[in-house]
């Protein structure tokens, strides 16, 4: 709505860490009320508040700005599947720039979102064996972080056969 736009205008960089975090809030806010669509509705407000956040500083936290556009685009309807991974690729490919490799999450989340959606097997191994093989150590202002997505990846790992329809070899 205009008066939301306008009072994003006004946001400065200072405030990216509370963008961000008020898009995740409400965005896992959304994905717990799948079957409201008042609820789902609101989706353009958290792309709203990350497209700002974008705007004001696009490598805050290593990355995660772009990293969660992938989320984003994995949950728009409406467009062709080519497009979307188009895009959720972009925002890869940012998001690993500005991270280096070491979030653990991004490669959790983009196999998530992008891999199982095109069935393809192979990039999804090899993005949960990436995630798998940072050392939770080498960054101890980020060891939670990665413990929790390689958990997921593993957590991942061990449902392939129930992601993938088709064999390895298939792929």
């Amino acid at each position: 709505r205009g008066e939301d736009l306008a009072a994003l205008a006004r946001v400065r960089k200072r405030d990216v860490p509370l963008l961000y975090w008020t898009a995740a809030a409400h965005g896992l806010a959304i994905s717990a009320a799948k079957d409201d669509p008042e609820m789902i509705a609101q989706l353009p407000v958290v792309e709203a508040l990350i497209r700002r956040a974008v705007e004001l500083d696009p490598g805050w936290n290593e990355g995660a700005l772009p990293e969660f556009l992938i989320n984003i685009e994995a949950s728009r309807s409406g467009i062709k599947e080519t497009e979307r991974r188009a895009r959720m690729e972009r925002y890869y490919t940012q998001a690993l720039a500005f991270s280096g490799g070491l979030r653990a999450s991004l490669f959790v989340s983009y196999a998530e979102n992008a891999s199982i959606s095109t069935q393809n097997r192979g990039e999804f191994q090899q993005l949960l064996d990436r995630a798998l093989a940072i050392d939770p150590a080498r960054r101890p202002q980020t060891r939670l972080a990665t413990l929790l997505a390689q958990r997921r990846a593993r957590w991942l790992l061990g449902r392939m056969e129930e992601l993938f329809l088709s064999s390895p070899e298939e792929n």
